[in-house]
């Protein structure tokens, strides 16, 4: 039997000082494991039907961020994370990365604050370095979990030919 996966489109959000933007998202979103507090995940969500990946994207944040982008952004990772508890009523996800340069902003999206706790667990942004998801030490957790590797790769060897496959 095939397996159901959700498709997703993310952004890698670089501003000019090479910070990347994530959300925070809080249980019960399913890249939530049970016990964790939060994870800090790439904005970005799911393609509904009829949508392309980069529609979705740009659907999302705007939605999410505000950040409205024309440009057809680069694939720069691709991921398939197979949990039957990762995404209600599937197999697990399939999230694909595209790279965003973009000016520092601060996000504030067509969804309000309130919206977006309630409709998408997303509990807030924040600007990271790189150094700070390497020595991060808290509670929190990243998706995908190793995100500091691959963010290290991209920001030193560049934009890579075709899209790099990422573990969960």
């Amino acid at each position: 039997m095939p397996l159901t996966l959700r498709t997703s489109a993310r952004a890698i959000i670089l501003d000019e000082d090479d910070r990347v933007l994530l959300c925070r998202f809080v249980f019960p979103h399913p890249a939530v494991p049970n016990g964790a507090q939060a994870v800090w995940a790439a904005p970005g969500g799911g393609i509904e039907p009829g949508e392309d990946g980069l529609s979705a994207l740009r659907r999302e944040l705007r939605e999410e961020t505000g950040l409205v982008t024309a440009i057809d952004p680069p694939h720069v990772w691709h991921q398939v994370v197979v949990a039957a508890d990762h995404a209600p009523g599937f197999d697990g996800v399939v999230n694909d990365y595209f790279l965003i340069r973009a000016t520092h902003f601060e996000p504030h999206g067509e969804f309000t604050d309130d919206q977006l706790a309630a409709d998408e667990h997303l509990a807030g942004f924040r600007w990271w370095r790189l150094s700070e998801l390497t020595n991060y030490t808290g509670p929190d957790l990243f998706s995908p979990r190793d995100l500091a590797t691959p963010l290290t790769d991209l920001l030193t060897s560049g934009i890579p030919s075709a899209p790099v496959t990422l573990g969960s």
